[in-house]
């Protein structure tokens, strides 16, 4: 068991449980950059991992009664045959002299996906100032949107690994506006279960596997999970979140084909802009602070 691939997940482990998204989107490029596995194996041992980590939070919402089920069950109608199918892609591509690229190229589309749905997401909460706050029970669900969500969920990261936190839960966002951020997280998080289950199945089938790189995954990545997710009830995500904004956006550029540099360009623009928006965010809270003191004091009469 290499220790490097433990103390790695255990870092991208701390990161999911803080911030609720970015797992396959970080975890299977840190397994090809830094520890050279190969992106097919790389790709379905963390699948397999997932198996074990993603049911710690599902548990956590489900306890707290802010998972729709219904919406549960029609995304797995969806998800699940075409997570295996997309494992079964995956295998497909292996066979050939260029599947290594073709693999790369797809992991790159995805991230970049992932990475505009981040984006989306964010853009969305600020504008609507968490306004959304749709029970559970009062969701009406649409099986044929829902269904179909869970196929395009399943067959990306069937094939890619990534896509089952950013990407589906920003296609929630649209099929269902009035639907809390809470309860979104919580039903994305239980219908990542079965659809993980599927993707790893698939991968067990097809022989994709390198069992100590997954026991390696799974060693550092659960208790860092249950470690980050007793953390962010204190931790604010908004410090986070742009970094692995930043880390999914430079993946997925090397993985699409993009050179060193442009690479290296296009990561530091992101990563300024980011912080130019902390920047500017914190200085009008502070503002708005100041406005509501003062028209609290003008208010208060004078004796």
């Amino acid at each position: 068991m290499n220790g490097y691939v433990v103390v790695g997940s255990a870092v991208v482990g701390l990161l999911v449980g803080l911030t609720g998204a970015g797992g396959g989107a970080l975890m299977t490029p840190m397994l090809v950059l830094l520890f050279s596995v190969k992106a097919s194996t790389a790709i379905s041992s963390d699948l397999v991992a997932a198996v074990a980590m993603r049911p710690f939070g599902a548990v956590v919402h489900l306890r707290r009664g802010n998972v729709n089920l219904a919406l549960v069950r029609w995304m797995a109608v969806g998800s699940v045959p075409a997570a295996f199918f997309g494992s079964w892609l995956l295998h497909l591509l292996d066979g050939g002299s260029s599947a290594s690229a073709v693999v790369q190229r797809a992991l790159g589309a995805a991230l970049l996906l992932g990475a505009a749905a981040m984006l989306v997401r964010y853009v969305l909460d600020r504008r609507s100032a968490n306004a959304r706050a749709g029970t559970v029970a009062a969701t009406a669900v649409r099986p044929a949107t829902t269904v179909a969500i869970g196929a395009l969920g399943g067959l990306v990261v069937g094939l890619t690994s990534v896509g089952s936190g950013s990407l589906l839960i920003v296609l929630l966002m649209f099929a269902y506006p009035n639907l809390s951020a809470r309860s979104l997280v919580g039903t994305d998080l239980v219908q990542a279960v079965p659809l993980a289950a599927a993707a790893a199945l698939g991968a067990l089938a097809f022989g994709h596997i390198e069992f100590p790189v997954t026991a390696a995954i799974i060693v550092g990545s659960v208790p860092a999970v249950l470690v980050g997710s007793l953390l962010s009830s204190r931790v604010d995500d908004r410090w986070l979140r742009p970094a692995i904004f930043c880390v999914v956006v430079a993946s997925g550029l090397k993985y699409a084909g993009f050179t060193p540099t442009e690479v290296v360009s296009v990561a530091a623009v992101v990563a300024v802009a980011a912080v130019a928006d902390l920047g500017l965010t914190r200085r009008a809270r502070r503002l708005n602070s100041s406005v509501q003191m003062t028209t609290l004091q003008a208010k208060v009469p004078s004796r």
